[in-house]
Parts: structure tokens; C-alpha cells; sequence
């Protein structure tokens, strides 16, 4: 949904901010100029002198004085408020038609409905949060594992935004000296001065650098990852998805060639979102339907984050078998040879994979090796620590690359003697990526496009 954020600001507006539905209590939420007042009209009271942040208890009312409910009414005066507005919540009881009557009745009064996001909106837009921080609130409320709520948790406290702002501020020191140069280049930087700024300048670098290799393990938290168990028909594969979940979820069978189609489920791996993925059987076929199965499996190969590529521990293998093994990446496959309880148990060479596992579906052995060798490919860029700040967004990366790209041109320039307007104008890219990030300087194509996303309510 697109609407123009900026052009609504003086609007008042109200939205659920409970998800719809039956419950022990619902939450209507109105922010602007005129949300005190025209709440009182609805209490037939004066709202103004009640303290902010106060709740108090009154019956609503229909402007042809009908009641609508008895309900909490929480009053919060600006600018302490989450949109730095005036706020008011009532909290009546949960039910769709009173939270709906509410609603209707606010609208009849002049109340606008709100937009999805438009809280968040008005808040980034009167200083209470910045961007990165109303990015966060969304993904607060998507957190998939504790890890993901965490990290979001940190972003909208604001650690994030403190690195930015460090950055920003050395970045705007540099950019001070090369603009000087610029205006008079007849003053020498001086020996000294030059070698400084060079080496601040590739501190610099390095720390934003820093901060985007964050991302793959900032994503793996914030996404989690795709699981692909690959193989050719009959190794057990069911079998393993099915010992993995812990439930019987995919149909086994001696039959070759059962799973025709892609299944997927949701799997938590140490507190990380997985999403497991059994694919068909990979072989040359001429029947259709098997055809189409193992496109999709191939196709689901190059989606996924890890490729469990398994194999029958208990008969020969042939060439069948080990197809799926020169198609799968080498670095994000995990070679697993399965039925190990099975006799007779053949060899199980490891094709020069550096990941291997010996795990019986049946019995679950080796099951905890196959989840430690997927944690290794899932943290390839080390384990992050708990108190590292890191970057889940794509935006955000795109941005810090941006930012690190024109520091390198910057380096290039000096150290090729390039004109100093050039310089100078590097300095500036990297400025605006940075703003970027927190939102001091963004269009309102890429406001509406993260604002639109969020739900209405919030």
C-alpha cells in the first residue's frame, strides 16, 4: 500500500494496535493534534488535565449516547509519547465488533484510519527513533529465535546507530580537511598531517568493513537458513528430514522415487531458524511427474544455505548415487552417509568434502555430527559474540558497501595525487550511504517502500 507520508502529518489517526480477534483485552491506539479532544467527546469528559501516562476507567459513548464500553483510557501528553504526539490508547474489551465500534465511532468524529507503519512513521519523523531503529521494531515483531530478537532488541536501543554516528563523525572530519584542501590548495597538508590522514582513513575502512562482514551471520539470525537435503531416490532421505523434525512428516517407503515434490518444514537448530526442505529423488527419468521432481529439487539446491547430500551406507555405490554429489557446492555440502545400521555396511569415502557424517535415520546416531557439520557451514564466518554489533538488513549492507567502496577510491586518489575536488566529492558518497542508514538523508521512494511493510497498528 502506498500512501505519502509526509503530506498526512498533521492528520490524527487510529488503528488496532492488538491483533484482531477474540481476546481479554484490545487496544486502540490514536495519535495527533486532536486525539485527547476527541477522545474526551466519546467519555464525555475533559481528558486535557489528566496527567500523561495516567490510566483511569470510563464508560464510552456513541454520539446518540449510547455506551460502547467500559475501558481503559491511558492518556499521553507530548512530546512523551512513542510518535512524540499526543496519544491516546483505550483499552476496552477484547472482541472485533466493540474494538470496531470504537473505531467507527473515533472516524465518525473526524479520525482518520491509520496507514500500516504510520506510528513508526510519525515517531522516525519527529526524532523520538531514528531509520534504523523503526527497521527494528518490525523486526522485533518477525524475531524468528531468541538470537534474532536479541539482535533486533539491540537496533532499536540504539547500538547500532552509535556505530553509524561514530563513523559519520570521522568520516565528516576527513571530509572537513579534503573540502579545506580543496578551497586552498596552495597550504600544503604538511608530512605529518598526510600520514595521519591516511591512516585514519584506512582505520576507517577497516571498521566499516568490519561491520559488513557481519552480515552473513547477521542474516543467518535475522532469516535463519534453507536446508536442503539432496540425494538420489531410495538413500533415506525421508527418513533423515523426518529424524531431524522428530515426527513423521514425509512419507517413507522401499518404493523409489515416494517424494515427487519439494516438502517443506520449519526446524530450530540451537535457537535458528531452519527451513528443511526434502527434495525428489535425483535420477534421469522419462516419467513426467518424477521429471518435474527433480528439477525442483535442483532448483531448490541453489536456494539453499546447506545441501545435505546423502548417501546409502548399505549397498555399493554406483554412479546413480553419487550424481548429486558433483552437482551440490563443495563448500556448503555436508556429505552424509546414512543406514549405517544396515549390513553389511559398505565403505564411506569422503569424495574430498571437507564436511562428512556417518548417521543412521533409524536409530539416530550420528544425528548430533550432522548438526554440528551444519552449524560449521551456518557460522563459516565464526560465531558471532554476543556483544558484537552486527547488520541483518540488506539495505544497511548495501549502504556500508557503498560507504567502504568510495573510502577506497578516496585511498586510490591519494594515493595517485588525484585533483582534490575528486577527493572531496568521494567524502561526500561516503556521508550520504551513511545517512542513509539512520535516515538523515533517504528519499521518500525507500520511507515508503520500509514504512508500507510494517502492519497497520504500528
Amino acid at each position: 500500500m502506498e500512501f505519502n507520508h509526509r503530506s498526512q502529518l498533521h492528520d490524527t489517526i487510529a488503528a488496532l494496535a492488538t491483533p484482531p480477534g477474540v481476546g481479554g483485552i484490545a487496544i486502540v491506539r490514536i495519535s495527533g493534534n486532536t486525539a485527547i479532544a476527541t477522545t474526551g467527546r466519546l467519555l464525555k469528559k475533559e481528558l486535557r488535565d489528566q496527567p500523561s501516562h495516567s490510566a483511569r476507567l470510563y464508560t464510552l459513548y456513541t454520539p446518540t449516547g449510547h455506551t460502547l464500553d467500559q475501558a481503559l483510557v491511558l492518556v499521553m501528553h507530548p512530546p512523551r509519547s512513542f510518535t512524540g504526539e499526543e496519544t491516546v490508547e483505550i483499552h476496552c474489551h477484547g472482541g472485533h465488533l466493540i474494538a470496531r465500534r470504537i473505531l467507527e465511532t473515533l472516524f465518525h468524529e473526524g479520525i482518520r484510519p491509520a496507514n500500516p507503519g504510520e506510528f513508526s512513521f510519525r515517531a522516525f519523523m519527529n526524532g523520538k527513533i531514528d531509520l534504523s531503529q523503526a527497521e527494528a521494531i518490525q523486526d522485533l515483531i518477525g524475531a524468528k529465535n531468541e538470537e534474532a530478537l536479541r539482535v533486533a532488541e539491540d537496533h532499536l536501543e540504539g547500538k547500532l546507530s552509535l556505530q553509524i554516528h561514530d563513523f559519520q563523525r570521522r568520516a565528516t572530519d576527513l571530509s572537513a580537511l579534503f573540502e579545506a584542501w580543496v578551497d586552498f590548495p596552495e597550504d600544503d597538508l604538511g608530512t605529518t598531517t598526510f600520514e595521519d590522514t591516511t591512516k585514519d582513513l584506512q582505520v576507517l575502512s577497516n571498521d566499516i568493513h568490519s561491520l559488513i562482514t557481519t552480515f552473513h551471520s547477521g542474516k543467518v539470525i535475522h532469516d535463519g537458513i534453507a536446508l536442503c537435503i539432496l540425494g538420489a531416490p531410495n538413500v533415506g532421505k525421508s527418513s533423515l528430514m523426518n529424524a531431524l523434525l522428530g515426527k513423521d512428516r514425509a512419507i517413507v517407503s522401499p518404493i523409489a522415487g515416494t517424494t515427487r515434490d519439494v516438502i517443506e518444514e520449519d526446524l530450530h537448530l540451537n535457537g535458528i531458524h531452519c527451513r528443511l526442505i526434502d527434495t525428489a529423488g535425483i535420477r534421469e527419468t522419462e516419467e513426467a511427474i518424477e521429471s518435474e521432481g527433480v528439477r525442483r529439487s535442483r532448483q531448490a539446491m541453489t536456494r539453499a544455505d546447506v545441501i545435505l547430500v546423502v548417501l546409502d551406507a548399505s549397498r555399493p555405490h554406483d554412479s546413480l548415487m553419487l550424481m548429486p554429489i558433483y552437482e551440490a557446492p563443495s563448500s556448503k555440502t555436508v556429505l552424509v552417509w546414512n543406514k549405517i545400521d544396515c549390513t553389511p555396511c559398505q565403505e564411506t569415502p569422503s569424495f574430498d568434502r571437507q564436511h562428512v557424517v556417518r548417521t543412521s535415520a533409524k536409530t539416530g546416531d550420528g544425528l548430533d555430527d550432522l548438526k554440528k557439520a551444519i552449524e560449521t557451514i551456518m557460522w563459516s564466518a565464526g560465531t558471532p559474540r554476543r556483544d558484537e554489533v552486527m547488520i541483518t538488513s540488506l539495505r544497511h549492507k548495501e549502504a556500508l558497501e557503498r560507504s567502504y567502496q568510495a573510502l577506497q577510491r578516496v585511498n586510490d586518489g591519494l594515493k595517485s595525487s588525484l585533483s582534490p575536488e575528486f577527493i572531496a566529492l568521494e567524502m561526500r558518497e561516503v556521508l550520504t550511504n551513511l545517512s542513509a542508514i539512520i535516515g538523515t538523508n533517504i528519499t521518500e521512494d525507500i520511507l515508503n517502500s520500509i514504512f508500507s511493510r510494517f502492519c497497520i497498528g504500528k
